[in-house]
């Protein structure tokens, strides 16, 4: 199986950097965070620490090239901050980065280590292709709040990664919903690296992803979608 991931033509013509790679992952074995995990994390803070270098995670080139197309589409990127530079903040925090389970502590490492956005979804509960779009304002979002289920709306134009049941993720990578998270029970995953401009080192993070997920999970399937195909099917 290989599913089907497409950028729409406006995002691309939005943010004409935008690149992807991403890696489908069949067989995984996920479980709660181990040593093994926390010491993955530990070691990301210390990289990123070494990249950045004194300065703060928003003035990293990567970073403003991402705040400049968060702003394009509306957002305001110093209040929802990409994925990746929000964990940085985390990283370098007193409290560090969260345990949360096998899987996405390896994905999460890899997005502190290298500062790229990095997302894992599960396959299983993915309905039809993904699609990143701009929203029309109307697609359902269906998160949690105040410990009960809730459907919210992007704002129109907003940059969404969603699938044929609804929005997957807000606001390009900054808000994943809980239908396509991996859990425990997660075997089957799609993971997504993405970067702004040629020099965001996602085919190298992605590299570095795939290797951790074949440590973690011996025995799992993994296609890596280079960036010039992972906007399409490939032959």
């Amino acid at each position: 199986m290989t599913i089907d991931l497409t950028v729409s033509d406006e995002v691309r013509a939005l943010a004409p950097g935008f690149t992807h790679v991403a890696i489908e992952a069949y067989g995984l074995v996920n479980q709660p965070s181990t040593d093994a995990t926390s010491v993955l994390l530990d070691e990301a803070a210390r990289r990123l620490a070494e990249r950045l270098d004194g300065r703060a995670p928003h003035e990293d080139p990567h970073m403003v090239a991402w705040r400049a197309a968060y702003t394009a589409f509306g957002a305001k990127p110093s209040r929802t901050r990409n994925s990746a530079e929000a964990l940085a903040k985390r990283a370098l925090a007193d409290g560090g980065l969260p345990r949360i389970n096998t899987l996405v502590d390896v994905y999460n490492a890899i997005s502190v280590a290298h500062l790229i956005p990095v997302g894992g979804e599960d396959l299983d509960h993915i309905k039809g292709g993904m699609r990143l779009v701009r929203a029309t304002g109307t697609e359902d979002f269906v998160t949690m709040a105040a410990g009960e289920q809730a459907v919210e709306h992007p704002d129109a134009g907003e940059v969404v990664w969603c699938d044929d049941e609804g929005v997957t993720c807000r606001r390009w990578n900054w808000r994943q919903g809980p239908r396509t998270r991996l859990t425990e029970e997660s075997v089957n995953a799609i993971f997504l690296l993405e970067g702004m401009g040629p020099d965001s080192g996602v085919e190298a993070a992605g590299t570095e992803l795939a290797e951790l997920l074949e440590k973690f999970s011996p025995g799992a399937q993994l296609t890596v979608h280079a960036p010039e195909r992972a906007s399409k099917r490939p032959e």
